[in-house]
């Protein structure tokens, strides 16, 4: 049992003195003491302790295209055609190499869990792998080294829009159909579950986007999802460009959001990722179904996505969570940060998201997301922690629970994940110096 202490701790959405959190062998939190002082053996962290961030929309490749893609401007889809490249030239033994030092990244940066949206399944012909799992089982063995929590969001592509069928770059993503994509994520759910502790490694569905699974097949889908239990989380990536909305209001004669909700798929388990280009009576619907928001400010801005309605889609009854998508930047605390400045851009208003506010949307608003006991420091939460400088020249004078309106990663000196130190002062305890994570991420890059 490992017991830390810190001289300043976020409980209950507010910062309290003198915090001793005892964790159990199995990497949760056993106790919470506070306005108590440490005892022999206490392993002290530094700064203001919170907990971990939980990044709630990634696809880890897309790292590889950072800063590279904003000569000659463009648009979303011409940025598309370049993940297309990227996307195409991933092997399971590639991908496990990349995936590991994004999420070593991530870790250092303050992320503590990561939920992988992820639809890179087969090889680039669309014939599976000897090992049907090859491209999924990387991404878990990149999870582990890296030291990362990861909720594997296992994701049916069955079209290239509205039931045209899919392009020769896009084969490796389908399955086919609704049917084989369910067998096939029924079989990957008992894998994991057999070489994976709970909680370290878990399964999740995500369905891409509705222009991605054609209608016929989404009542097969959602009967599917359903069948695995209440507390199987899915995602959908949901009315980010005004043109998916335009194609789905001319096929279907509905919303996106109006599509999921005819086909029952509206719902405290599912998690709209973007949710930029909404109707109010879209909001109205997420809201009333308990749905989970994911955004991803820096990606929406680096896009040109747009601002979504975030203030709206809280007030109506939706949770926010963030999320790190492309990897513009890897920072909760930025990311937090631009929740709230688009609010503000979008508005003319400030305080829209009080800074307790941005701190649950990068913690439990994740936990949310991914059905995991993360993002908060409670008895029964997994122990993951990150230690945050209060001194640094971004952050000299802050006041402590106000340290997401002017901390970053760099401000990030000590992540713990389930009771065990990951990443101290710049070296993760597997990798070694996070340079070394730089160079690899920069010589698969070229």
């Amino acid at each position: 049992m490992t017991v830390f202490w810190a001289g300043r701790a976020w409980l209950d959405g507010r910062v309290a003195d003198d915090v001793r959190v005892r964790c159990d062998e199995a990497g949760r939190v056993a106790a919470v003491e506070a306005g108590v002082g440490p005892e022999d053996g206490d392993r002290r962290l530094p700064g203001v302790v919170y907990p971990g961030g939980v990044n709630a929309h990634s696809h880890a490749f897309h790292r590889l295209l950072r800063g590279r893609t904003h000569d000659g401007g463009g648009s979303f889809w011409t940025w598309r055609e370049l993940m297309y490249r990227e996307a195409a030239r991933l092997t399971p033994e590639s991908y496990q190499r990349i995936a590991t030092a994004v999420y070593a990244e991530m870790v250092a940066a303050g992320w503590t869990s990561v939920a992988e949206f992820h639809y890179v399944h087969h090889q680039p012909d669309g014939t599976r792998y000897a090992e049907p799992h090859a491209m999924e089982l990387a991404l878990a063995r990149a999870a582990r080294a890296a030291g990362i929590r990861l909720t594997l969001l296992d994701t049916c592509y069955l079209s290239s829009g509205f039931g045209a069928p899919l392009t020769e770059r896009q084969a490796r993503f389908g399955d086919g159909s609704a049917e084989a994509w369910l067998e096939r994520l029924a079989a990957l759910r008992t894998r994991v579950a057999q070489e994976y502790p709970p909680g370290e490694v878990s399964v999740g569905a995500a369905l891409h986007s509705v222009r991605a699974v054609p209608v016929q097949a989404l009542d097969v889908a959602a009967a599917g999802i359903a069948a695995f239990g209440a507390a199987m989380p899915l995602h959908v990536h949901l009315s980010e460009q005004p043109a998916e909305n335009e194609a789905c209001l001319a096929e279907t004669g509905f919303t996106p959001t109006e599509l999921l909700a005819e086909h029952g798929l509206l719902g405290p388990r599912l998690s709209a990722v973007h949710a930029t280009h909404l109707t109010r009576t879209d909001i109205e619907l997420l809201g009333a179904a308990s749905a989970t928001i994911v955004m991803c400010p820096s990606t929406e801005a680096d896009l040109g996505d747009g601002i979504g309605p975030a203030h709206a889609l809280r007030a109506a009854g939706a949770t926010i969570a963030l999320g790190s998508d492309q990897h513009v930047l890897l920072d909760p605390l930025v990311e937090a940060r631009m929740l709230e400045q688009g609010e503000r851009l979008a508005s003319g208003r400030r305080g829209r998201f009080s800074p307790a506010e941005l701190v649950a949307a990068m913690t439990i608003g994740g936990a949310a997301s991914t059905g995991l006991e993360v993002g908060e420091i409670r008895v029964g939460a997994f122990c993951d922690l990150i230690a945050i400088d209060p001194d640094s020249l971004r952050t000299a004078g802050s006041e402590d629970a106000q340290l997401v309106m002017s901390a970053t990663s760099a401000d990030v000196l000590e992540v713990v994940v389930g009771g065990v130190t990951r990443v101290a002062n710049g070296v993760h305890a597997v990798l070694g110096p996070l340079s070394g994570v730089a160079r690899t991420l920069a010589s698969v890059a070229r």
